[in-house]
């Protein structure tokens, strides 16, 4: 007869799932004992629980498949929540077993004892404790069904005398199943006469247009609109799209705040950009989400049409009044060219120190047509947002909710694990890296060939720019940073460095092309600055302001490294 445990691994593989992220413990005995006799589902053994879990939203986000990470009792499983946080704002389907300690330990204060269904509760969509083998079989269905269907995090608290125990239950299969969603004739009909009014229509992007790329084009083509995207539509958005006009948002291009700022009528497709300030302020706004709370949240809609983007659009498309005036979108592509052209500019080889920008450029240049970057939160995901070209075979991946550091390389175990000859580059903070940095040795030891870029600028460097923009004198930012390669040699990793620009490209070539794991590490601009879309009268006296503090506290040889590296963006 099977245990607990042996049934939740033949479930697993019934239901289409190659791997577990995680670290043994005893409180998992049964569980890793029945990975050990089956296996169909491999166990890749992480160094940090966290990186388990942002293992398990990294392969969820490239597969769309329910993806599992595991933790033992207490510290384990506390270790998996801030990845699971970043897999449920992704919304991603992830399954976590949160191994527990002894059931009738419960409640007593025991050895490593917390309350794991109250600790993960605001990070899932479903959390559950197994008191008995006989709920086993049914909690594990639901949970994974939950976590499929709500595109989300379902936990599991299992005590690890459960997980021992005998069962007589057979392993069953648990999938996604296609569907569609389309509004009601009445909510079509008026968005459709809202759009056949609009002068300036702009469209505002995001993840929900993936897999509705002909749809989305079809509709600007018709409208005459020019497309904004958020960083996390950026992948779905950019391919062969003649009507793209760039991000917007902190991260953004200024042609992609004037398409917003600029329209009459804003059609928000699939996008749930959290910046209010960057919102149109008197225009008709109808928003498509086939989360229909979503609706509303940034700023007031004034159709709602709750569906999927390709159904919806295919929905609205008969209805939608073609030639129209093209004033609005040549304008704004004029725009976007321009500041693409400016942009572009400052991706360029410096005699003096290594610009960031330059660096991704080159990445983009030579990477594969169908590598997947992940940049790390920071500096790492506005140079990506900027320098890296979407082809509809690549894919971009990262904390973009969540907005957690460290998420690069953690998440690139995932990806690299799931498609083993696909090029997977992380581009790595030097921060990011430092935090979890132990799982380069988990690269080494599951044979996963990353090539993993660090922006070594010495520094946290996009929070010295929130610093400057609020008027604050930079503190506590310094990074005493190691050679990097040298570190990634010690744990048998390819270790590659560079100073200087003339040197860049060859190194990222052969960096690219070595066959194993790879670390580049690249000393980059620390006063880099990357300007924001528009800069507000606030963030203009808080740069005046940090001036005079910089001045008056001594440091005002900061001031004039800034304005040497930063004199091109600006003139």
């Amino acid at each position: 007869m099977p245990t607990v445990a042996r049934n939740i691994v033949d479930t697993l593989v019934a239901s289409g799932v190659k791997r577990v992220y995680g670290i043994p413990g005893d409180s998992l005995n049964g569980f890793t004992d029945a990975l050990r006799v089956n296996p169909q589902l491999e166990w890749v053994h992480v160094r940090h629980e966290e990186a388990a879990s942002f293992a398990a939203s990294g392969e969820a986000a490239l597969t769309g498949e329910l993806a599992v990470c595991a933790g033992s009792c207490g510290p384990g499983n506390l270790h998996l929540i801030n990845g699971l946080f970043d897999a449920q704002r992704s919304r991603v389907p992830v399954l976590a077993i949160a191994a527990q300690i002894p059931s009738d330990e419960i409640g007593s204060n025991y050895f490593q004892e917390t309350h794991p269904t109250e600790l993960f509760r605001d990070c899932s969509v479903y959390v559950e404790n197994v008191s008995s083998a006989e709920q086993m079989p049914r909690l594990l269905r639901i949970a994974m069904r939950e976590a499929i269907e709500k595109r989300g995090v379902a936990v599991l608290v299992i005590p690890g005398d459960v997980g021992l125990a005998d069962i007589d239950a057979a392993a069953e299969e648990v999938r996604a199943y296609p569907s569609h969603m389309i509004p009601a004739d009445s909510q079509i009909e008026a968005a459709a006469k809202a759009l056949n009014k609009g002068k300036k229509t702009t469209i505002l992007a995001g993840a929900g247009t993936e897999g509705a790329h002909d749809e989305l084009l079809a509709i600007a083509e018709k409208l005459q609109a020019p497309i904004v995207h958020t960083m996390r539509g950026k992948e779905f958005v950019e391919p062969d799209n003649p009507y793209d006009v760039g991000m917007t948002g902190l991260l953004g291009f200024s042609s992609g705040y004037a398409a917003l700022k600029d329209c009459d009528t804003l059609l928000m497709l699939g996008t749930d950009l959290p910046y209010q300030q960057f919102y149109p302020e008197d225009a008709t706004v109808i928003q498509v989400d086939v989360r229909g709370s979503q609706i509303g949240r940034r700023t007031k809609v004034d159709i709602p049409l709750v569906g999927t983007v390709a159904d919806t659009v295919e929905a609205l498309l008969p209805k939608i009044k073609a030639n129209r005036s093209s004033t609005h979108l040549k304008s704004l592509t004029k725009h976007y060219q321009k500041t693409r052209k400016d942009l572009d500019e400052l991706a360029t080889p410096s005699k003096r120190t290594i610009h960031p920008q330059y660096l991704t450029r080159l990445l983009d240049e030579m990477a594969d047509d169908d590598a997947v970057f992940i940049p790390d939160v920071g500096s790492p995901v506005v140079w990506a947002a900027r320098y890296l070209t979407m082809n509809g075979k690549r894919r971009l991946i990262g904390s973009f909710s969540h907005g957690s550091m460290a998420n690069a390389l953690s998440q690139s175990v995932g990806v690299q694990s799931a498609f083993e000859d696909r090029q997977t580059i992380a581009l790595a903070g030097d921060g990011g890296l430092s935090m979890l940095l132990g799982e380069l040795i988990t690269l080494t030891q599951n044979k996963l060939p990353v090539k993993t870029v660090v922006y070594n600028n010495s520094s946290l460097n996009f929070v010295e720019l929130e610093m400057k923009a609020a008027g604050f004198v930079t503190f506590g930012t310094d990074l005493d940073n190691p050679d990097f390669s040298t570190i990634a040699e010690a744990v048998g990793i390819k270790g590659f460095r560079v100073e200087k620009s003339k040197d860049l490209p060859k190194v990222v070539k052969e960096f690219l092309a070595y066959p194993g794991p790879a670390v580049l590490d690249v000393v980059t601009e620390r006063q880099e600055l990357s300007m924001p879309p528009s800069i507000t009268v606030e963030q203009a006296k808080g740069f005046a302001l940090y001036a005079i503090r910089t001045v008056l506290s001594g440091k005002g040889d900061e001031l004039i490294d800034l304005a040497r590296t930063n004199i091109r963006q600006l003139f």
